[in-house]
């Protein structure tokens, strides 16, 4: 059965088309034109899809049109693994997904899983069967932001900066602090879950996710793509 999965981001449309367990395309969109998304559909003819969005007041009519088989996801959803999040309510759906899409790769497994975007999220799969909550914090973008923003002299500098430790520079001392200071925290999750939980299995994903996965010990997994399989792992489980 071909499927398509949908994910509205912050800052555009990222959706994939599935057969069966086999990604055979991904594209992008602006949020303000479904023209790319909706000429996907009418090419591969779905039967199903799946929509994850951080948007709210959204008409999806068009993509309903086109498939026997919507899914809207959301806190009521049903979802392949135990979810033990207090708040399901304000669980980021882009979240439940990246935490699909990490079970589909390691069925069974305990995982560590870090998407680096917007924010960098970390979420805790236990066996392949309990999500046991995780972390949110500032993405990388932000915190350069937040250090020019907050400040009266500091500059905005980038990730392409130089950041050796010490740094020799205001913008190598900015670059340094903020992408080592990320590597030191991941690798500080890395080590707690090992400690607590016994997990050795750590996926990486997101728009910084290469960036990082470079620089973090091994062994650690990278994958663009962790959302996208994630929803098609819940819309199979559904559909």
């Amino acid at each position: 059965m071909v499927k398509i999965v949908i994910d509205k981001g912050n800052s555009a449309t990222k959706f994939g088309v599935f057969d069966k367990g086999t990604l055979l395309a991904v594209n992008y969109a602006p949020h303000d034109d479904q023209s790319p998304l909706l000429s996907t559909m009418r090419h591969y003819q779905p039967q199903a899809a799946i929509v994850s969005s951080v948007l709210t007041d959204e008409d999806y009519t068009e993509i309903k049109k086109l498939v026997p088989k919507f899914v809207l996801l959301n806190s009521d959803t049903p979802l392949p693994f135990t979810n033990l999040y207090a708040t399901p309510q304000t669980l980021g759906k882009d979240r439940l997904a990246a935490v699909a899409g990490a079970q589909s790769l390691y069925p069974d497994s305990s995982i560590l899983i870090i998407d680096a975007g917007t924010a960098v999220t970390y979420e805790i799969l236990l066996n392949g069967k309990t999500y046991i909550g995780g972390n949110i914090a500032p993405g990388l973008e932000m915190r350069f932001k937040a250090l020019n923003t907050f400040t009266s002299k500091l500059p905005m500098v980038s990730k392409l900066e130089k950041h050796d430790f010490p740094g020799l520079s205001t913008n190598e001392a900015i670059a340094s602090g903020v992408i080592n200071g990320m590597v030191f925290e991941m690798e500080g999750y890395r080590s707690t879950c090992l400690e607590k939980w016994g997990i050795n299995n750590t996926i990486i994903t997101g728009g910084d996710s290469d960036f990082f996965a470079i620089k973090l010990k091994n062994p650690i997994f990278a994958n663009q793509n962790l959302v996208l399989l994630g929803l098609n792992r819940i819309l199979e489980y559904n559909a």
